[in-house]
Order: C-alpha cells, then sequence, then structure tokens
C-alpha cells in the first residue's frame, strides 16, 4: 500500500478538456478534469483492488471511498455529494460523488492549482454570430503537456490543436517534451 500515490499529480492521459465557456470576445475557457475510471485506476494502484470499496446513499446523492487500514483493522472512509449530468441525470449524479469523494482522498487535487485555460477561438471555430462551432474545436484530438514542481503544481502547461499548432502556454517547461 502506497498511500502517496493517491496525492501524486495526474499525467496528461488521465485529464480531460472540455469548453467551459464562450464570451463574447471570441475566447473559450477550457476547464481540466478526471474521470472516475482514473479513480479507480489510482486507487487500484495505491491500495490494491481489493483494499478500497466505494458506497452510495441518499440516492446516489453521497459516495463514501473507504480504504482498509490494516494497522488499524478497519476501513476509513471519506464522503462528498455530486450533481446530475445533463446527458444522464442517475448515472452523472453517482459518477460525479465518486469523483469530488476521490478528491477528499488526493486524487487529482492538482486540478485545483490549474491555471485558468483561455484560447483565442480562430474565425473557422465560429459561426457568423461569433458562437462556437464546437464540432471545430475537438479538444480530444489536442495533444496536452504538463509540468509540476516537487510539492505537485503545475508549473507548465501547453496545448496544440489536431493541427499541431500550440493553442495554449502557460509557464515554462524545465525538462525537453516530445509532442
Amino acid at each position: 500500500m502506497n498511500l502517496h500515490l493517491l496525492y501524486a499529480p495526474l499525467e496528461a492521459e488521465d485529464i480531460d478538456f472540455r469548453i467551459g465557456h464562450v464570451n463574447n470576445g471570441g475566447y473559450a475557457t477550457i476547464l481540466a478534469y478526471k474521470d472516475a475510471r482514473v479513480d479507480m485506476k489510482r486507487l487500484d494502484l495505491a491500495v490494491g483492488p481489493l483494499n478500497w470499496k466505494r458506497e452510495h446513499a441518499r440516492d446516489n446523492h453521497n459516495c463514501i471511498v473507504s480504504i482498509w487500514d490494516a494497522d488499524k483493522a478497519q476501513w476509513v472512509s471519506k464522503e462528498d455529494v455530486g450533481t446530475e449530468s445533463n446527458t444522464e441525470a442517475e448515472k452523472g449524479l453517482a459518477s460525479d460523488s465518486f469523483k469530488r469523494a476521490c478528491f477528499n482522498w488526493g486524487i487529482g487535487r492538482c486540478l485545483y492549482d490549474f491555471p485558468v485555460i483561455s484560447i483565442q477561438l480562430k474565425p473557422d471555430e465560429k459561426d457568423d454570430k461569433g458562437k462556437l462551432k464546437a464540432w471545430k474545436l475537438n479538444l480530444k484530438e489536442w495533444k496536452w503537456a504538463i509540468e509540476y514542481n516537487d510539492e505537485g503544481k503545475c508549473t507548465a502547461l501547453a496545448a496544440k490543436d489536431s493541427n499541431g499548432q500550440i493553442r495554449y502556454r502557460y509557464g515554462e517547461f524545465k525538462k525537453e517534451r516530445k509532442q
């Protein structure tokens, strides 16, 4: 068991990005997030697949994530509440409460320290009224690079779009990256 793995910063491939907001000036705010699979994988690596459990209460509004403490011979639990998603309300609620409970264990806390990600939209990414053409800004095809300091805080972040053009840059990378 290595509980320090719970707090380890997430790798770029473990982070998803989505459009949070588009302003009238033609800038999109991008949000970084993790999905439940990242949490399950991290729990399996840190404590083993048989040493953690997930329970839902209050019709999935709350999730309790517990880790077995062999020294104390008991489960240690952390709990949080979630919100429904726009697509699958019940499933989204269960997933959100689980992800939030995992934040309490330290998984993905590095995301709280991310810089604001704001990118200027290109003319072909907007319609005649300046509204975003979401299919033109396919963030799943973008390549992201992240660097953290020894405390796990993001010190450099960059993104290349599907055409290989750098669309976002924050900080300076100390290590050479291949993208």
